[in-house]
């Protein structure tokens, strides 16, 4: 947990986080099992984070709302569902985020509540909250606040806009972000195609990468207090991390002037890089040069596609776009989509089924690489999680703590890390305070 400002000049990032004892294998504990993280954010973008740092071996203690909790345990159906098939409260949406996690009910509004999350955030090397701008700051939370307790503390807020700027007030949201920051307008099919227009992602992948990114500038600032003994703030905005997720679409506008558009489902470079309806389903080919074009056309028996002037260099193929397109789409609509994948896997050619959710998860290869991973819930038993893609030789991830029902660690914590007494904590359940 923290240490004193003169232990962290002294001592080496290695030193910091290897010095831990061996568990059974060799193994050591995760490499954040040093870490202990206050996690005072809600819905996904910051519990996102958190959950991250708990896989990584983290003690992240999520505080929540009395009676109410996390705005995501509401966001159901659907719900988990219990041995016998029955729907119970625990929404799907709120085990995504939170594994790894032990939950306290806390009445912010009180001063023994305030009192709490202090307590807390002094035992704690790493605060993640997504309040509006100066919110938690009127209740005696905020970074000069907690800082001034703890000066080694990370304070990482997440928010829609920044701590800065003309927008920094607005609440913010991963749609939003999507529209606000381009996402949108590069995402979907041309204006002049069926069903075009701007589209939505279909996962809130602002809120996940603004969680990624948060997840990684708390261990930078872990890794530098280790060397300085300094804590600092992290400002993370989802507007920001759309901006940043623009990467060569936005750098082509900024090399040309040009303002990129849709293009669907085709890589805008490269061709044939796209869907393809297949017999019975559909395909990705991705060819990303003539040399693998020319394997594609060998494989699939149209060999005149790739001596055909029009189609025989990739900036040819770009500027013939729609008709290749068409050519190719009477090509695979021969054969279904199982073969198709057969015979470019033959020949090495990139290629993969556009597959559904349940297809996914009945995959060979995510089975192998055990891509859902059942933990046991405190009152339904088994549940699924989706494992995170992270994997270490030396501190594998180590999945043991399943979503928490609300408060189901109120009194734990309470008694074990603040050192209250049951009579003490009886008295804040009476007051209203937990």
């Amino acid at each position: 947990m923290v240490r004193g400002l003169d232990f962290w000049p002294k001592c080496s990032i290695i030193k910091v986080f290897c010095q831990r004892k061996s568990e059974k294998g060799g193994l050591m504990a995760g490499p954040l099992s040093d870490i202990r993280v206050l996690d005072l954010s809600r819905v996904l973008a910051g519990p996102w984070a958190a959950q991250n740092l708990a896989d990584l071996g983290a003690d992240v203690i999520k505080v929540e709302r009395l009676g109410v909790g996390d705005d995501s345990r509401a966001y159901a159906p659907p719900f988990l569902k219990d041995a016998q098939g029955r729907d119970t409260r625990e929404s799907a949406y709120f085990c995504a985020a939170n594994r790894g996690k032990r939950s306290i009910t806390v009445n912010l509004t009180k001063p023994e509540g305030q009192n709490i999350v202090r307590e807390l955030a002094k035992q704690s090397d790493v605060v993640i909250e997504n309040y509006k701008p100066g919110d938690l700051a009127r209740y005696g939370l905020g970074y000069d606040d907690l800082t001034a307790l703890n000066p080694g503390l990370i304070y990482c807020s997440v928010t829609g806009f920044g701590q800065t700027g003309p927008y920094k007030d607005r609440p913010g949201y991963d749609s939003m972000a999507q529209g606000m920051g381009g996402m949108m307008s590069i995402t979907g099919e041309r204006d002049d195609l069926p069903g075009g227009g701007p589209q939505r992602v279909g996962v809130s992948i602002i809120d996940l990468t603004t969680g990624m990114y948060a997840t990684i500038a708390i261990c930078a600032a872990l890794a530098h207090r280790a060397v300085t003994g300094k804590g600092q703030w992290i400002d993370i905005a989802l507007l920001d991390t759309c901006v940043a997720l623009l990467t060569n679409r936005g750098m082509s506008y900024l090399a040309t002037g040009e303002t990129p558009g849709r293009v669907g489902n085709v890589h805008p470079n490269a061709v044939p890089h796209q869907t393809f309806r297949t017999k019975d389903g559909n395909i990705i080919l991705a060819c990303g040069n003539d040399r693998m074009f020319n394997k594609f056309c060998e494989a699939a028996g149209c060999m005149h596609l790739a001596q055909d002037p029009r189609f025989s260099t990739n900036a040819q193929r770009v500027r013939n776009r729609d008709e290749i397109t068409r050519l190719l789409n009477e090509v695979f609509a021969q054969c279904p989509t199982r073969e198709w994948v057969e015979l470019l896997d033959a020949a090495g050619v990139p290629n993969g089924p556009i597959n559904t959710i349940a297809e996914v998860f009945a995959d060979s290869q995510v089975i192998a690489r055990e891509m859902r991973r059942d933990l046991t819930h405190a009152t339904i038993g088994p549940v699924p999680t989706i494992a995170n893609p992270m994997r270490f030789s030396g501190t594998p991830i180590q999945y043991k703590v399943a979503p928490p029902m609300l408060g189901q660690h109120t009194d734990e914590i309470l008694c074990k890390v603040l050192g209250r007494s049951e009579a003490e904590v009886a008295q804040l359940r009476r007051d209203g305070v937990i």
